[in-house]
């Protein structure tokens, strides 16, 4: 059971029509949403600052994206995130071959060295301590420019407070969500975990 339950979509009529930005996403507003509308002012502000970090300026794809967050949210071991994650990646035209094979980024062919880069990125941004160093840096800069890595670490903070608040409130997780877990990362040992 979750730390605070979810409230209605329809509590806040505001929320509910920012949210409907998640109807392409992920294909249902996330409970994590509806729970944040216990204070609107923290819904609004999620919803427009995950539209502006997911928002395409650069030659970061909306793919790329939700695997730099995939990669984040494994690293802090937030289970509801991975899930929302990969679905998010399928959803947004990620290769088959990547989604079978994200735990092996680093070495599968199906992963360039530019994507490469950009996930180690995120895995050495969501490590406490920060891992990000001289190495990882020379790494970007071969492939990405600055905006694009405002973009990355962007997604990367933005699921830095989407482990937290998931984790911490045991957010339950939706069937969509579930379904995208045990599809992709199941093989893994992917599972529910206090998501329930």
């Amino acid at each position: 059971m979750p730390l605070v339950k979810p409230l209605s979509p329809d509590h806040d009529l505001e929320t509910q029509k920012l949210a409907e930005f998640f109807n392409e996403t992920l294909g249902f507003c996330p409970n994590s949403v509806l729970t944040m509308q216990q204070r609107p002012a923290i819904s609004k502000a999620f919803i427009n600052l995950n539209k502006a970090v997911m928002a395409n300026e650069g030659r970061v794809t909306s793919a790329l994206k939700r695997m730099i967050a995939w990669v984040s949210s494994n690293a802090t071991g937030c289970r509801y995130c991975q899930a929302h994650a990969i679905r998010a990646a399928e959803r947004y035209g990620a290769e088959q071959e990547q989604l079978d094979n994200i735990w092996e980024y680093r070495t599968h062919p199906a992963f360039s060295d530019a994507e490469r880069a950009a996930l180690d990125f995120s895995l050495a941004a969501s490590q406490v301590p920060n891992a990000v160093d001289e190495d990882i840096k020379k790494r970007l800069y071969e492939y990405w420019d600055e905006g694009d890595i405002v973009e990355m670490l962007g997604v990367i903070s933005l699921f830095g407070y989407l482990n937290r608040w998931n984790d911490s409130m045991g957010t339950t997780i939706e069937s969509g969500a579930v379904e995208s877990g045990e599809q992709y990362l199941g093989k893994h040992g992917w599972e529910k975990g206090k998501h329930h």
